[in-house]
């Protein structure tokens, strides 16, 4: 997209003179065209009047409203619908896929992104922006783009958004597509045609907005490399070439541009002609279940039931996002439920497949089932001829308009295809075709969603195979020396997979689940015959399979061919792939089918929406091949697979690429060093979706560290980083602090056992002076000692973000503990502190106590595994008599024997914070045991109290038994060789 230049002074002020009233219809095309309306050329006149172009304007504001009259559309925007997202461009997915399989690849979701009002969709972002001239709004097929345009201008036409332009004129490519020739004078004509000459006076106006809907559905490409420019007007050219000179700005220079499109067909325009793109987003989950109610409004059995049914099925569920899809499917399942005899029967018709439902959708439009045991009735009969003459008629319109990528059809086309006028008002072809008078006053037609074109091609095809003798495709006269049905599905396979675009996918799907034993069971009789599907179902299940060739990545088209298969209900080769998957055995399946399996599993397996787990020993070979898929994966684990720095490249290519979609990657225990850590880093540079990233266990070494900490320092999208075990020393922890004194984002870090001493926790506490985002930093397993311990008590004097500290095994002793203490009455925000597998002994437990009895923050403090003894157990146990605030409490394995116990059985008849305590690994005995047993009789705080390995005896045990009896709080009780909960 093209960056918008700042607004000056000079352009902000320009003013536009009227014109004469000879001269109005050029008056226009003049202001269109970018002519000065200040010199000699436009006359003065006494009779043009404010008030007379607001009469002119108001006239065009009462013929749009009047020509929306009836559209139930147009009740009230939805909320997507005036809060657009704002886009940076087209993603290689959107240019190159088909609509359903953007939705699929996605799971329905969009990329995070800022919205903009629809009553500013056409204002300046910021002060020192211009109004986008070239806007173009993009969203797949039946996700409400001709909605979203007709709600604009009728609220435009009632004054309540566009305030800004002073007229409106919309045009659909629906419109446009019935003239072969055009100029721009008689476009702008043609918008309000009864208006005449008179009513077009706008010389005056300052602003106008041209609208072009449904780029799509523009019957010759855009081609903006081989088109000639055109500055006249009054030229007719080519409508192709109108439109291409119009949005290069050759004619209508200061007229802003909205066009919509699809997404794919967006791609024509070049990126830097475009000021503004905004995509409509789908239905959310809350919206789906209001569009299905307001289906079904006195039924809400029914709505449920019908919602229920949805969400059973995940891919269909998702393929609800769209709007038109949502609609079809509560069609299709709403006759289901009425048509079913009993409750008993539903769920084995409950569809499950993309064929199933439009099956059903099918029978619904036949107005029965279409089937019924016993001899067929005469109407029955009637209903099956109606059917096979529909798809006859209607599917060599559909099939060959997919083919040729033509989806709005004219009665010159209907008669080229020999499609008779006469059935296109029955009650059956209005469920599957759209009728729509143009501006030109001729009939256009359309598929309701481009999926019901698909539906309709793939029933004819299916059809027409068992007799055509020549390529359906082509209709070429030379028949093939083997006929069949085979041979033409064979043929139907292979220009999908070669159809760049991803048109034929669909189209395939249904074509493969037309042979599916519940589809025919379905369509038996209307539109199948019975049981026809049984001779072809194996063979097409290994052609299709066939199709899947050891190419170096997996292809969305190769992902089709296992929708495909789903479609057959031929689940074998899916099944096998996922069962590999959970019990990590991948590495044992390197074949194609394979690999589009497992990528065709990261779409549509519910395990891998929440994580995609593809540890222990998956070949370079096998993540190659899955680069494409990975893109879309929001959580990848690629764990213990001995991945080396060159995988890490290939990572990097994915991590950087627009459409990438991961938000948390774990590369644990794998062989990178620097070279990989580098790789990773340079694509955090330009990465816009990663919010963790674990690196554990390692060996990326300082200058890895480096590296990533250089990315840290642009990056703004990261918020969990972990180093553990990468030996970076202190020059990587040097390194990590520098990034964090610059990065806002980073909230957790991992840092423990890297070897870091004294030098390297000096740097890191210099900066956590400094730095409010960092929440969570583990430093354990280092070597920090007293000093480092030191340096950071001085950085928790003053920092305000954060809340959990892990300095376990540092070599701390009471020096160190001292410090950390003193800070730890001034600090206000730590919650969290791990002294575990250090040097305190009862020296440092009073200073411990000390800071208890003034710090009101700290919530969980974990000693295990020091020096503590009686005497500094019981220091800490006088001060949680006082301190109200600690919730958890460990001190486990600290030499602690009855005494302790004792002090703080008394401090639990006090404390009513503490909900957490482990005594583990003390010797306490069976006097201790009983005076913490006669605590519990009064506390009403503690849940979990651990005594394993505690020396306690059976006598022990029977107090805290009966303590047990009393207490009504306690949760957990953990006792040697037993456990009561």
């Amino acid at each position: 997209m093209r960056k918008q230049e700042v607004r000056t002074g000079g352009e902000a002020g320009q003013g536009r003179g009227p014109s004469s009233p000879a001269g109005q219809v050029k008056a226009l095309v003049d202001l269109l065209a970018g002519k000065s309306s200040q010199g000699s050329q436009a006359p003065h006149t006494a009779d043009r009047t404010p008030h007379s172009d607001d009469s002119r304007i108001q006239k065009c504001q009462e013929a749009l409203l009047n020509r929306a009259k009836g559209s139930p559309e147009l009740s009230g925007p939805s909320p997507r619908l005036t809060n657009l997202l704002l886009v940076e461009g087209l993603t290689d997915l959107q240019l190159k896929e088909h609509d359903f399989t953007q939705v699929e690849t996605t799971r329905g979701g969009w990329h995070p992104a800022k919205t903009i009002a629809l009553d500013r969709l056409f204002l300046p972002l910021s002060r020192v922006s211009i109004p986008p001239r070239i806007s173009i709004t993009i969203g797949v097929a039946g996700v409400g783009k001709t909605t979203l345009v007709r709600n604009f201008v009728h609220l435009w036409a009632r004054g309540q958004v566009g305030k800004d332009f002073s007229l409106v004129l919309p045009l659909t490519f629906r419109d446009l597509n019935t003239h072969e020739k055009l100029s721009a004078d008689r476009l702008i004509r043609s918008v309000f045609p009864h208006t005449g000459e008179s009513g077009l006076v706008a010389a005056a106006l300052p602003k106008i907005l041209l609208i072009l809907d449904g780029l799509d559905e523009c019957k010759t490409p855009l081609d903006f490399s081989n088109t000639v420019a055109c500055t006249d007007p009054k030229k007719e050219i080519q409508v192709d070439h109108l439109i291409t000179n119009i949005i290069r700005g050759n004619l209508f220079p200061e007229v802003s541009v909205w066009v919509t499109s699809r997404p794919g067909v967006a791609g024509q325009i070049p990126g830097g002609l475009v000021d503004r793109m905004t995509e409509i987003r789908g239905f959310t989950e809350e919206e789906i279940k209001v569009c299905l109610e307001e289906m079904f409004p006195e039924d809400h059995a029914l709505s449920d039931w019908v919602l229920r049914q949805v969400q059973a099925d995940r891919a269909l569920y998702l393929m609800c996002t769209v709007p038109a899809f949502c609609r079809l499917a509560g069609s299709a399942l709403g006759h289901l439920s009425r048509s079913k005899p009993g409750p008993q029967d539903a769920e084995p018709w409950t569809p499950r497949t993309l064929c199933e439902l439009y099956s059903w959708y099918f029978r619904m439009a036949l107005g029965g089932d279409g089937q019924e045991k016993g001899k067929a009735s005469p109407r029955i009969e009637q209903v099956a001829h109606s059917s096979r003459k529909m798809v006859g008629t209607l599917g060599r319109l559909a099939f060959h308009g997919l083919v040729r990528r033509k989806y709005v059809f004219y009665e010159q086309d209907l008669k080229a295809f020999g499609v008779d006028l006469a059935l296109l008002q029955s009650a059956l072809c209005g469920c599957f075709l759209r009728r729509e008078e143009t501006l030109a006053s001729s009939t256009a037609y359309c598929f309701t969603h481009l999926s019901l074109q698909e539906f309709v091609a793939a029933a004819y095809y299916y059809s027409a195979s068992k007799r055509a003798i020549f390529d359906l495709f082509t209709e070429g006269g030379v028949s093939w020396p083997r006929l069949g049905f085979l041979t033409h599905f064979r043929s139907a396979a292979q220009r999908a997979m070669q159809a760049e675009d991803g048109r034929l996918d669909v189209f395939l799907r249904f074509l493969s689940g037309l042979l599916s034993p519940k589809v025919n069971a379905l369509l038996a009789g209307s539109l199948l015959a019975q049981g026809e599907q049984q001779g072809y179902r194996a063979q097409v299940a290994e052609l299709l399979q066939g199709c899947l060739r050891p190419n170096v990545a997996v292809c969305a088209r190769a992902v089709n061919i296992l929708r495909c298969l789903h479609e057959l209900q031929h689940t074998e080769l899916a099944r096998g792939v996922q069962a590999a998957m959970e019990s990590g055995g991948l590495a044992a399946l390197t074949g194609p089918q394979h690999r589009a399996a497992l990528a065709y599993l990261l779409q549509v397996s519910d395990a891998c929406a929440r994580e995609a787990s593809l540890s222990l020993r998956l070949s370079k070979g096998v993540l190659q091949s899955l680069l494409p898929q990975l893109l879309y994966c929001r959580s990848l684990r690629l764990d213990n697979n001995q991945f080396q720095d060159p995988v890490m490249e290939l990572l990097g290519s994915v991590l950087s690429g627009k459409d990438c979609r991961i938000q948390r990657i774990s590369l644990a225990e794998n062989q990178i060093s620097n070279k990989g850590a580098k790789a990773l880093a340079r694509s955090l540079l330009v990465n816009r979706s990663l919010t963790a990233l674990d690196l554990r266990s390692n060996s990326i070494g300082p200058q890895g560290a480096k590296a990533l900490a250089d990315a840290l320092k642009i990056n703004r999208t990261l918020a969990f980083l972990s180093l553990q075990s990468n030996s970076i020393r202190d020059n990587g922890a040097r390194s990590v602090a520098e990034a964090l004194a610059a990065n806002r984002t980073l909230s957790v870090l991992h840092l423990q056992k890297n070897t870091i001493g004294p030098v390297g926790a000096q740097q890191m506490a210099d900066t956590l002076k400094q730095n409010r985002s960092l929440k969570e930093l583990i430093f354990s397993s280092n070597s920090i000692g007293d000093g480092g311990a030191g340096a950071l008590a001085k950085a928790l004097k003053v920092n305000q973000g954060l809340e959990s500290l892990d300095l376990q095994s540092n070599s701390i002793s009471d020096a160190g503990v001292a410090a950390l203490m003193g800070a730890l009455c001034a600090n206000k925000t730590l919650v969290s502190l791990n002294l575990r597998e250090n040097s305190i002994s009862s020296e440092g437990a009073r200073e411990l106590a000390r800071a208890l009895c003034t710090n009101s923050t700290l919530k969980n403090l974990d000693l295990t595994a020091n020096l503590l003894h009686d005497q500094g157990a019981q220091a800490i146990a006088v001060a949680m008599r006082e301190n109200q605030a600690l919730t958890s409490l460990h001190l486990q394995w600290n030499f602690i024997q009855a005494g302790a116990a004792k002090a703080l059985g008394q401090a639990l008849q006090l404390n009513r914070s503490l909900t957490s305590l482990d005594l583990q690994e003390n010797a306490i005995g069976d006097e201790g045991a009983s005076a913490v047993a006669s605590a519990l009789k009064a506390n009403t705080a503690l849940t979990a109290l651990y005594l394993q390995v505690a020396s306690i005896g059976s006598r022990g045990a029977q107090a805290l038994g009966d303590a047990l009896a009393v207490n009504r709080t306690l949760e957990i009780l953990e006792l040697p060789n037993r456990g009561v909960k």
